[in-house]
């Protein structure tokens, strides 16, 4: 079993960020906390967890959270949940956290730290409303590194209206020259409900979205980093775990508003409100919303979206119900080929993988 935390906390809203999320306000952040390690609890109980592999907190912005408060949510899910052998990451913004807040996270059994810095290039950020600078973020990795976390990753986003490719080849390398475990490089999407989904989706460039998706896959495999996932680099053995479990079908529960489970097909969403969250855990226990039964053919629809963004690829079992010549002519279009069983995408089919998925379902 894996598990996800969702703290929706942020100092502020960046315009691209679909995720359930809000500024603290008025929120009752103790009484948050306490309502997730009741949860944690009861989940624990309820599913009889014996081993949790790994254990993934975003958001919003975790590290935003006091010291006080990481550590009485950290103290309080060793308690509720079976965390001896469990790997833990903590997603942070540069700008929340200096030394002391980083020994912390590494005092409270963080392993790894997945840092939303998005771009090294100013004008990037401003676009984007970060609050953080490059500076700030360049010197975020090496309190991390200083503090002994075991492992840091850095995200970065490209396509941002208004990079140019020299902001992005001045990201990767300035990412490169940093050493992290880590890199997802994520291709910006405009997603509903966002303020970027009204104001610029209009300016989606395919063409620079492939310029971009190849220069990062060039300069990060010649850096040393193994393609394993459509967006994400990893130094051999520095994988996602949390993340290849996803992807692979493994049961997951997830705790905090918004947060989605997904237990042996059942899957179910918590309310996507703090305040209502709270006062659910409260008085029902629980703070399931929509509920529903996960068919043989959504489960199937699911591993091909996921399995095809993965270097192993697809196994050819979820090919039977495909559409007649489809797999062949992806092969004839030197799109993908059969290894070890498996569908894999190579040359242009990692940039095309959604729809290669559509054509597949």
């Amino acid at each position: 079993m894996i598990v996800y935390i969702h703290i929706p906390f942020c100092h502020r809203i960046c315009p691209y960020c679909s995720f359930y999320k809000h500024t603290p306000g008025g929120t009752d952040q103790q009484a948050f906390i306490k309502a997730v390690i009741e949860e944690a609890s009861r989940a624990s109980a309820d599913h009889h967890l014996a081993d949790i592999t790994t254990l993934y907190l975003g958001g919003g912005t975790p590290s935003m959270l006091s010291p006080s408060h990481l550590t009485e949510l950290f103290e309080g899910l060793h308690d509720a949940l079976p965390l001896e052998n469990t790997h833990i990451t903590l997603e942070a913004n540069p700008a929340t956290f200096g030394v002391s807040k980083a020994k912390l996270f590494k005092e409270l059994g963080v392993n790894r730290v997945s840092l939303g810095i998005q771009s090294f290039a100013a004008p990037v950020l401003k676009t984007l409303g970060r609050e953080h600078t490059p500076e700030e973020a360049a010197e975020a990795v090496q309190i991390l590194k200083q503090a002994g976390l075991e492992e840091v990753n850095i995200d970065l986003m490209f396509s941002v209206p208004g990079q140019t490719i020299e902001h992005w080849q001045h990201s990767l390398d300035q990412a490169i020259s940093l050493n992290p475990d880590h890199i997802s490089a994520y291709n910006l999407t405009y997603e509903e409900d966002t303020p970027f989904f009204d104001k610029l989706r209009h300016h989606e460039d395919q063409d620079i979205n492939a310029d971009m998706f190849s220069l990062a896959d060039e300069k990060l495999i010649d850096a040393g980093f193994l393609h394993y996932e459509t967006s994400n680099y990893a130094r051999p053995g520095k994988e996602s775990r949390h993340n290849l479990a996803y992807w692979k079908g493994e049961d997951y529960l997830g705790l905090g508003p918004s947060a989605v489970s997904t237990v042996a097909a059942n899957r179910w969403t918590n309310l996507p409100d703090t305040a209502r969250y709270i006062q659910a855990i409260a008085t029902l226990g629980h703070a399931k919303s929509d509920q529903e039964i996960i068919s043989p053919e959504a489960f199937r629809t699911e591993r091909i979206a996921l399995l095809l963004r993965t270097t192993k690829g697809l196994p050819e079992c979820y090919l039977s119900d495909s559409p007649d010549g489809s797999a062949e002519q992806l092969i004839a279009n030197k799109l993908a080929k059969i290894e070890d069983q498996h569908l894999r995408l190579i040359n242009n089919g990692p940039m095309l993988v959604d729809a290669i998925a559509a054509e597949l379902l």
